[in-house]
């Protein structure tokens, strides 16, 4: 089977043809990709060195904090590891009521995680520049179900090499299934675009934490996913 070129590659995930087979879902699934990298860039920097979606990390800073190690906070760590399975439990209720439209799904997840993020930007700009010991475990109670939902849709959805939220298996596949580790460098091209979409969340999301307000980056969180809840209109009307 032929391979797909980088250019063919990444056009097919940025600008998806009507009929693609994924639904037209890549280029969403990037927009969340960057989201997911705005809102770890607070979550980290402002939040207590914790992580609101890679919960590899919290596991990783609480084995550190039993360790003996300073500056990290536990009960942050704790507090966005049980809120996130919580959001992946929410999301696995919510999908088995929504049938097999993979944009309706994909729409109703980000409709919760916009809700969830728009109350974080309320209590970031009532906390201001300075965020308390209680502002912070709430933007993480808030942020790390959001990011719950977005993964288990992720996982849902299924779209090749776009968890939105991780890229240990996508940098994985970048080296393993290259040319160099003898394979046919395969969907290189769109991994990689998952990579910088990530990178660039990090970079937007640090720049708007240092240089403006901690609900700057919030603020561009709901806006992106606004966005693509707008787009993501179901393929056909729900049955009744």
């Amino acid at each position: 089977m032929a391979t797909l070129s980088a250019r063919q590659d990444v056009t097919e995930t940025l600008w998806p043809p009507a009929a693609a087979k994924e639904d037209g879902l890549p280029p969403l699934l990037i927009v969340l990709t960057i989201v997911t990298g705005v809102v770890d860039a607070l979550a980290y920097l402002r939040l207590g060195h914790v992580f609101v979606a890679n919960m590899t990390g919290n596991v990783v800073f609480l084995g550190f904090a039993a360790a003996g190690a300073s500056g990290l906070s536990v009960p942050g760590s704790l507090i966005a590891l049980a809120f996130f399975l919580g959001g992946g439990i929410a999301a696995g209720r919510l999908a088995g009521r929504l049938g097999d439209d993979r944009r309706r799904w994909l729409r109703a997840a980000v409709t919760v995680e916009l809700v969830l993020c728009a109350v974080a930007v309320g209590v970031a700009a009532f906390a201001g520049q300075h965020l308390g010991t209680g502002s912070r475990y709430a933007l993480i109670a808030l942020l790390a179900p959001a990011m719950g939902v977005q993964n288990a849709m992720a996982r849902r959805l299924a779209v090749a090499d776009l968890t939105t939220t991780v890229l240990t298996q996508t940098l994985t596949g970048i080296a393993a299934e290259s040319r160099l580790g003898g394979a046919t460098g395969a969907r290189t091209a769109r991994r990689v675009l998952a990579v910088v979409a990530m990178l660039l969340g990090a970079v937007l999301g640090a720049l708007l934490l240092l240089h403006v307000a901690p609900v700057a980056p919030l603020a561009l969180a709901v806006t992106l996913l606004a966005l693509v809840a707008v787009a993501a209109r179901p393929s056909r009307p729900a049955v009744t």
